[in-house]
C-alpha cells in the first residue's frame, strides 16, 4: 500500500506525496508523524530513508527523502546551492489585484503565551522571496502558484497573508481557519551532477477536489 505515496524513486532518492494532517517530525503536540512510517519506504534497502526538508503538517504534496547519509548530505547542499526548484499551489480567501508578481519579504519568528509562535514580516529577519502567478479564480477565490526562491518556515503562508494581503483558505494561524488548509507542494526538481534530476509532481489532493478546485489547470 505504501507504493501509492511514491512519486519518484531510484537508488538515492524517494519523493513521496505526503498527506495533509501528518507532521514530518514529532513535536510536543504531535506524537504521530511521518517518522513513524518511514521504515515502510525502505523498499529492499536496509537503511530507513530520511527527510531532506520539511512540509507543514497541514500541507500536502512533494517531500524528498534520501536513501543513505551521503545522498542526504548531497541533497542538503543542493538546497543550500539553490539547485532545487519547487512549486506550491494555494487557494486564497480572495483575489489579488494583479495577475503575478514577486514577494520579497524577510521573515522573523515571534512567540507569546497567548497565541504561541508564528512568523511575521521582519525587516531584520531572514531574506524570503516568492514568485507567484494566478492560475484561476472561482467563487471569489484565487488559485495561486507560488515558486519560492527561499525555504523559510511558513514562507508561502505569510507571503500570502501579509504579502498579498489575502490568507490561504483554511489557514489556522494566518487566516480564518475554516475548513482544511488549501496549500499543496505541487512539484520538486533537484539537479544532480552526472545524473538525471530528481523530479516529481503530486496530483491535487482530495481537499482541493472537495472544495471545487480539483480540475484547475496549473
Amino acid at each position: 500500500m505504501w507504493e501509492k505515496y511514491v512519486l519518484f524513486i531510484d537508488g538515492e532518492a524517494i519523493v513521496i506525496d505526503k498527506p495533509a494532517g501528518l507532521a514530518v517530525h514529532p513535536g510536543s503536540r504531535t506524537r504521530e508523524s511521518l517518522e513513524d512510517y518511514l521504515h515502510h519506504f525502505r523498499f529492499g534497502f536496509q537503511r530507513t530513508p530520511l527527510p531532506v526538508h520539511r512540509l507543514d503538517r497541514d500541507t500536502s504534496g512533494c517531500l524528498l527523502l534520501a536513501r543513505n547519509p551521503k545522498a542526504h548530505k548531497r541533497f542538503q547542499r543542493a538546497f543550500e546551492d539553490k539547485k532545487v526548484s519547487k512549486t506550491y499551489v494555494a487557494v486564497l480567501d480572495g483575489v489579488p489585484e494583479t495577475q503575478a508578481g514577486i514577494i520579497d519579504m524577510p521573515l522573523g519568528k515571534v512567540s507569546s503565551a497567548e497565541e504561541g509562535w508564528r512568523m511575521i514580516h521582519d525587516p531584520r529577519g531572514r531574506p524570503s522571496v516568492s514568485h507567484w502567478k494566478m492560475a484561476d479564480v472561482r467563487d471569489g477565490r484565487a488559485v495561486i502558484v507560488f515558486s519560492p526562491e527561499t525555504g523559510r518556515t511558513h514562507q508561502i503562508r505569510v507571503h500570502a497573508s501579509a504579502g498579498l494581503g489575502i490568507p490561504i483558505s483554511g489557514d489556522p494561524v494566518y487566516g480564518a481557519g475554516r475548513g482544511p488548509m488549501l496549500l499543496h507542494a505541487l512539484s520538486i526538481r533537484v539537479e544532480r551532477d552526472g545524473k538525471p534530476p530528481v523530479e516529481a509532481t503530486a496530483p491535487l489532493p482530495p481537499t482541493f477536489v472537495q472544495a471545487g478546485f480539483g480540475d484547475v489547470r496549473l
